[in-house]
């Protein structure tokens, strides 16, 4: 609306200066020695609405140029913090980098802790965790009598710093689950296969060992240290295991028959021991009777019928009657 406003009082004072124009020109060829004043004027109005609208302009302009000149400013702001967050990586604790170049290649030495600078677009950072980590992985072996074991391992793995740029050129940055399942199945089946199922429980220690010394050999070839190797589960299959309650509960009825053939020769014993007893002392208690007498015979007898008596008059149940007939014919009276 203003610009057409503009435009069409520009429009007006072009006419109208045409026109003072020619009249000008008449007056000056009528009085050629006088000098003759615009016979046209413009109005105050029109001035003042002229003089508004270009100052408006003049400020639209001023405008328009600081916003030009902020967002060329923001723009090469942005690009240059752009530039320089891709030139920075950081490599925190416990951690490595590993440079890719594309013109060189992956570079021979690895990159500690901290903020570093790269070339953007032609380097980029591969990092590598070098903390212990735990890994556990199943596997289920032959043993030597051909038995079906499930052992399980664990084991605490971490690369070797220095061997950083070969391990991401032969195995990636995901080198553990690449490795270490396939050489610790390995290495439990070829252990395994060396005892019987009874004797992995029974010479635990000798087995946990020989594991763990194969898997650090084998590791090393793949530039990995191993920290601590150990069975953390064992299990039989179910034949064995019912095998295993089997035996279990026929040894126990063998010590329990055992045990009762113990008692029975024990018994028998006792019972031998006992007639020999009663028969050394028959003969001794007929031998004293054919020379004493009947004396020790009354003895005995006076002795049991005092433990008989003092029995009975403990007991509240017992009562005494007199005797003789003399008591009968009392109750029939």
């Amino acid at each position: 609306m203003e610009k057409t406003k503009l435009r069409t009082l520009q429009s007006l004072w072009m006419k109208r200066s045409s026109r003072t124009g020619q009249a000008d020109k008449s007056a000056q060829k009528l009085f050629p020695h006088r000098r003759l004043k615009s016979v046209f004027r413009p109005s105050r109005p029109i001035q003042a609405n002229l003089s508004h609208s270009q100052e408006k302009m003049g400020s639209q302009q001023a405008a328009v140029s600081f916003l030009s000149n902020l967002a060329k400013a923001a723009f090469g702001l942005g690009t240059a913090v752009t530039v320089l967050n891709t030139s920075l990586f950081t490599v925190d604790g416990g951690e490595r980098a590993v440079l890719f170049d594309r013109f060189r290649g992956v570079m021979d030495q690895t990159v500690g802790e901290g903020t570093h600078f790269l070339i953007p677009f032609l380097q980029r950072p591969h990092i590598f965790d070098i903390r212990t980590k735990p890994h556990t992985f199943s596997s289920i072996s032959g043993t030597k009598d051909l038995q079906m074991v499930n052992l399980t391992l664990r084991v605490l793995s971490r690369p070797e710093v220095s061997r950083l740029p070969y391990i991401f050129q032969t195995l990636g940055v995901e080198y553990d689950e690449k490795v270490l399942p396939s050489i610790g199945n390995e290495v439990l089946k070829a252990v395994v296969a060396q005892f019987n199922a009874d004797q992995l429980l029974t010479e635990r220690p000798h087995v946990s060992a020989l594991v763990r010394e194969s898997l650090i050999t084998r590791a090393k070839d793949f530039n990995i240290v191993l920290d601590d190797v150990a069975i953390t589960h064992l299990s039989y299959g179910v034949e064995f295991s019912r095998a295993v309650e089997q035996k279990q509960v026929a040894q126990q009825e063998a010590e329990r028959s055992k045990f009762v053939v113990m008692k029975a020769d024990q018994e028998r014993r006792a019972a031998v021991i006992r007639a020999e007893g009663e028969s050394e002392a028959a003969q001794l208690i007929s031998d004293a009777t054919a020379k004493a007498g009947m004396g020790l015979i009354e003895l005995r007898r006076i002795e049991a019928s005092r433990e008989i008596a003092s029995t009975l008059a403990r007991s509240p149940n017992v009562a005494y009657l007199p005797g003789g007939q003399s008591m009968l014919f009392a109750l029939n009276r």
